[in-house]
C-alpha cells in the first residue's frame, strides 16, 4: 500500500476512530493525542500492512494499544457517576453558565435526549472492566465482526464472545436498574431534567417519546432495548452533532469531576 493510498483510506475512517477513542478516553485531549500518534505510528509503518486484515482493523489495533496503555493506569470508575457529577454539577454555578452560554450561542449547542443517552453511555460504561468496555464498543457500536475483535485485542474469538457477554449482561442490569427511559422504576432522570433546563418550552415527554428505546420499554426484551441503545451510539458522531459542544462541556466536568473523586 502507498502513503496516499494510506492517507485516503484512514480519511475513511477517521471519524470512527476518533469518536471511539473519544468514547473510551472520555477526554477530547487524550483523544486527539492518541489519534495523532495512531496516524504518525500506521504511516511510519504502513510498510508493514500485510493485508492480513483490513486496514482499518489494523489501524484500530494501533490505536486500541495505544488507548489501553493510557487507561490501565487509570481507575475504574464507579456504577453510580451520574449521581457523583450530577451533585457536582449542582454545587457548581460556574458550570451552568459555561453550559447555557454553549447552549444560547453555539450551533453545536442543543440539547436532545437522545444525545444524553449517548453521553451516559460513554461515562457509565467506564466501571466496566478495560477489556469489556473495548469489546462492546468494537462490536455494538463500530460494528466490527468478533474475527476482527480478536485481532483487535489480541485475544481468542472465545475471550471476546466472554467480554462482550459479561459486558452486555453488566450494562443492562445498571441500565434496567437506573435507568427511567427503560423503566419506570428507574433511578435516573437526568434526560428529562436537563432537557428541561436547556429546553424549558420543550414537552420532555414528547421528546422521550421519539426514542424507539422509550416507546419499545414496555414491550421489548432488556437484550432488544440494549441493542437499541446502542443503535443511538453509532448514529451519533460526538464531534460533530448539533449538541456536539454542549455535551463534550459535560463530558470534561465528569471528567474532572471523577479525577477529583478517585483521588480521594
Amino acid at each position: 500500500m502507498t502513503p496516499d493510498t494510506f492517507v485516503q483510506e484512514f480519511e475513511s475512517f477517521q471519524g470512527q476512530l476518533k469518536s471511539f477513542l473519544l468514547r473510551m478516553t472520555v477526554s477530547t485531549q487524550d483523544c486527539e493525542d492518541i489519534l495523532q500518534e495512531t496516524y504518525i505510528k500506521a504511516h511510519k509503518n504502513i510498510n508493514t500492512f500485510r493485508g492480513d486484515s483490513t486496514l482499518k482493523t489494523w489501524v484500530f489495533v494501533i490505536a486500541s494499544n495505544l488507548a489501553r496503555d493510557l487507561l490501565r493506569a487509570q481507575k475504574r470508575w464507579p456504577e453510580n457517576v451520574t449521581d457523583i457529577c450530577k451533585d457536582a454539577a449542582l454545587g457548581n454555578q460556574e458550570f451552568f453558565q459555561e453550559a447555557m452560554q454553549i447552549r444560547m450561542t453555539s450551533p453545536q449547542g442543543h440539547f436532545e435526549i437522545k444525545e444524553h443517552v449517548a453521553f451516559c453511555y460513554a461515562c457509565v460504561s467506564k466501571s466496566l472492566p478495560l477489556e469489556q468496555q473495548i469489546a462492546i464498543y468494537l462490536k455494538e457500536v463500530y460494528r466490527f465482526k468478533v474475527k476482527e475483535i480478536s485481532i483487535i485485542m489480541s485475544q481468542t474469538d472465545d475471550m471476546v464472545k466472554y467480554y462482550l457477554r459479561t459486558g452486555r449482561s453488566k450494562m443492562i442490569e445498571l441500565f434496567d436498574h437506573r435507568c427511567s427511559l427503560i423503566n419506570k422504576q428507574g433511578i435516573c432522570h437526568q434526560c428529562t431534567e436537563l432537557n428541561g433546563i436547556f429546553n424549558p418550552k420543550q414537552d420532555a415527554q414528547e421528546e422521550k417519546m421519539k426514542l424507539q428505546m422509550v416507546r419499545d420499554a414496555e414491550n421489548k426484551d432488556k437484550e432488544a432495548l440494549f441493542d437499541l441503545r446502542m443503535k443511538i451510539l453509532e448514529e451519533l458522531d460526538p464531534f460533530e452533532s448539533g449538541a456536539a459542544q454542549l455535551q463534550l462541556h459535560h463530558l470534561e466536568h465528569n471528567r474532572q469531576v471523577m479525577q477529583s473523586y478517585l483521588e480521594d
